[in-house]
């Protein structure tokens, strides 16, 4: 046999040996992703990301806040609103239905500011005129309440001895001060803003009182290692602490206040939302007395929200808060 020459071996192909490389600062995990990706982007034309089912939108502040907070009582008004309508639209209903309400009304709602001299003005008056007697009788109260507050707060002895007083007082009716309060002062404004100061006081000092009482000790210490003189100590250390405490007592004044002047006015008359309703009862005016009513308390709550706000501002960062 002879050998294959070496041109017929030189004329065969040669096939290269594949080369291995290391993989460049990958590691296993990340390598094998890679390899995955590579094969799904080839074998599939639709992309991973395409494949994902979209996300919902997520919903907005305001449309969340109205889901949360302004739809649950909107929802319940209107069905009270429904079910009043449906009880008082027969003939022999004895209370005005809200539709008979706004018809009856409509005049008195579009225009508040109207004034004919006397007590002939309009709701927006006669609100403003009651508010002028709250300011007066509520802001003497504050003033009076806090200080008493403050000084019973601090002496045991002093909560002792008119912490009873306070509690007996204070469960008198409002009614009940007015026939002592025009006796004394011969005038129905001052009676009426007496009898809110006296209404609206002992909530104010009760509650402060306690908050000054409920002052951590160590606050008490941090104040004598400074030197703070009494002046120092009330303003750094005792009103910020007690501020919810007082706060609290606040925001009970201010709708004792209001409900106060309401039943004070029926009495003394002039303008004002109280003699405003007492003047529609003796004329028959039921739809006139419900938008009184109505307006009592919506401006109830908005004094209530202003001195909640207020006290939450103040109170902010405190240990009681």
């Amino acid at each position: 046999m002879s050998k294959p020459s070496s041109t017929a071996s030189s004329s065969i192909p040669k096939t290269p040996w594949p080369t291995w490389t290391a993989w460049p600062s990958r590691s296993w995990p990340e390598a094998a992703r890679s390899i995955t990706m590579t094969t799904q982007s080839t074998s599939s034309p639709t992309p991973a990301l395409a494949r994902r089912a979209p996300r919902p939108a997520p919903l907005g502040p305001v449309l969340r806040y109205g889901l949360n907070h302004l739809a649950p009582p909107l929802v319940i008004l209107a069905g009270l609103l429904l079910l009043w309508e449906l009880l008082c639209s027969g003939s022999n209903a004895a209370l005005p239905a809200p539709s008979q309400v706004l018809s009856d009304t409509w005049e008195l709602i579009t225009d508040p500011f109207y004034n004919n001299g006397g007590n002939d003005v309009g709701m927006a008056w006669q609100i403003l005129a009651s508010l002028e007697r709250v300011a007066y009788g509520y802001s003497l109260a504050v003033l009076v309440g806090v200080s008493l507050g403050v000084l019973v707060g601090q002496s045991t002895w002093a909560m002792r001895g008119l912490d009873p007083l306070f509690q007996v007082l204070r469960t008198v009716p409002p009614l009940a001060w007015l026939p002592i309060s025009l006796a004394g002062f011969q005038d129905s404004s001052p009676s009426a803003i007496f009898v809110i100061f006296i209404t609206s006081i002992w909530p104010i000092i009760i509650n402060t009182s306690v908050g000054v009482r409920n002052i951590p000790e160590d606050y008490r210490n941090v104040a004598r290692v400074l030197r703070l003189n009494g002046l120092e100590y009330f303003t750094r250390i005792m009103l910020p602490a007690a501020a919810p405490y007082i706060f609290s007592g606040l925001r009970i004044g201010v709708g004792l206040s209001w409900l106060a002047i309401v039943a004070a006015e029926m009495l003394i008359g002039g303008v004002g939302i109280g003699f405003f309703i007492w003047d529609a009862w003796n004329a028959s005016l039921l739809s006139d007395i419900v938008l009184a009513l109505i307006y009592v308390g919506l401006v109830g709550f908005i004094l209530d929200r202003i001195v909640a706000v207020f006290g939450q501002w103040v109170s902010r960062g405190t240990s009681a808060a």
